[in-house]
Parts: C-alpha cells; sequence; structure tokens
C-alpha cells in the first residue's frame, strides 16, 4: 500500500512555518505501516529550506520517506510518466474531502440548498 501524508497541519500542528508539535498518533501509525512494508510519499507544498526543515523534522521523529512531493519509481515506471498528481492508496491530509464527505461540506457552504 502507498500512503501520501501532508506535512502541516498533518504530521506538524505547528503554524508554517514551523514546524511541531508532532501528531504522535499519525507518527506512530506510519512507522507502524512502513514495517508491515507499506510505502510513505511526504506530499505536501512546502518547497525549498521549509521543505527541507519538514523532512529533517520527520527524519527526527524516525519517518524516512520512499519519497518526498514525487512519485515512487516504481509507479513512473509502471505508467511510463511521473504525473503531477501523486500516486497512492490514501492520501492522508487535514484539508481532504472524500467523495462522500463532501456532502458536509456542501450543506456548510450551501446550506440546505442541494445543488
Amino acid at each position: 500500500m502507498i500512503l501520501a501524508v501532508d506535512f502541516d497541519g498533518t504530521l506538524s500542528y505547528g503554524i508554517w512555518p514551523a514546524v511541531g508539535p508532532a501528531n504522535d498518533r499519525l507518527i506512530r501509525f506510519l512507522l507502524w505501516r512502513q514495517e508491515e512494508g507499506d510505502r510513505l510519499i511526504l506530499w505536501t507544498c512546502r518547497a525549498g529550506e521549509a521543505l527541507e526543515t519538514a523532512v529533517e523534522w520527520c527524519r527526527e521523529q524516525g519517518l524516512v520517506f520512499d519519497a518526498v512531493n514525487d512519485n515512487l519509481p516504481e509507479t513512473i515506471e509502471m505508467y511510463g510518466v511521473n504525473s503531477r498528481k501523486i500516486t497512492c492508496d490514501y492520501y492522508i491530509d487535514d484539508r481532504a474531502v472524500s467523495g462522500e464527505d463532501f456532502r458536509e461540506l456542501e450543506k456548510e457552504l450551501c446550506g440546505l440548498r442541494v445543488v
């Protein structure tokens, strides 16, 4: 299984560009999944020095990712292209809304009106 994980608001509860405090429960879960053979991708908007800081902070938590803001090499080889959208089984992100959960967002933004 491939898990793509966001940094700010997900792994780290700090306010950008700060890092920490850590989401210890999520980090323990990811370490366990990695031990079970799952692959991890850090999928964040951070770039440059802010990204380097996040990657180092994750390393200090014991998290070493198989890819950072990129697809896994075997995924690129399988499809013959490196899509901008990361290929994974699950995205773990504080801003994620699933195809079913959008109904709550729809209610919040549209009131009772059904679109």
